[in-house]
């Protein structure tokens, strides 16, 4: 994770001579996944999420967007409203470190030079590439047991609204999930090429696995007024 960390500051490093707004600020809230163990809600959070966010914006409608988030991830078939589930009575903790990339749309105008305060929906979309552990339920545990680490990729669907409460700061309230190309997250499905594994399968293998962030961000403007093109 590492060279995700390095990813980012390297994409803010390279934008600081550009003659454009920037906002660099964190992100702090919560997180939640959804799969084959625990409960089914969408919209959960149980376990504190933290990152960091930075902006440039290209015009008042589009801003170019990276993150760097971490957020925990557990849970727990007694919490289940499925009866199978809560007899079953698995239970996993799991961890994501997510460096994120794409484009955030603001539904309204949100130029940063306005006097007056300028709130506005907004979606943010891209590509996200996030490390995790691999799990097991192996020997008749009830919880699952960390074999390894691995790195995919998550389509991250960000909705959220913010407003300028000064000059320079931004707040933003945001819910993002992202639809993940793993089914491994929770251990229902281990991806290790391991023949004693298949048989230690359950839950739906041909469904992936989800997690969501859900929270704030504060962000600090800074850099030249700009000239915002007709894009």
């Amino acid at each position: 994770m590492r060279k995700l960390i390095l990813v980012f500051v390297i994409i803010l490093a390279a934008n600081q001579g550009m003659a454009q707004i920037h906002e660099i600020g964190i992100f702090a809230g919560g997180n939640n996944y959804i799969g084959d163990i625990g409960p089914t809600n969408y919209i959960s959070p149980n376990n504190l999420a933290i990152g960091a966010v930075y902006k440039w914006n290209r015009s008042p409608r589009y801003s170019f967007r990276a993150s760097f988030t971490y957020g925990k991830l557990e849970a727990s078939d007694a919490d289940a409203d499925i009866a199978g589930r809560k007899a079953r009575g698995y239970n996993f903790e799991n961890s994501v470190k997510e460096l994120s990339v794409g484009v955030e749309f603001n539904f309204l105008d949100f130029n940063l030079h306005e006097e007056r305060t300028v709130t506005t929906p907004y979606l943010y979309s891209g590509v996200s590439y996030f490390g995790y552990d691999t799990l097991v339920f192996e020997n008749g545990s009830s919880t699952a047991q960390v074999y390894g680490t691995h790195n995919t990729f998550a389509i991250p669907m960000v909705i959220g609204v913010k407003t300028n409460i000064s000059r320079r700061l931004i707040l933003a309230a945001e819910i993002g999930a992202r639809y993940t190309f793993t089914d491994d997250l929770d251990g229902s499905n281990p991806v290790k090429d391991k023949a004693e594994f298949d048989s230690l399968k359950f839950g739906n293998i041909n469904s992936d696995d989800w997690y969501v962030f859900s929270g704030i961000t504060v962000t600090y403007t800074f850099g030249k007024k700009p000239c915002y093109c007709g894009y």
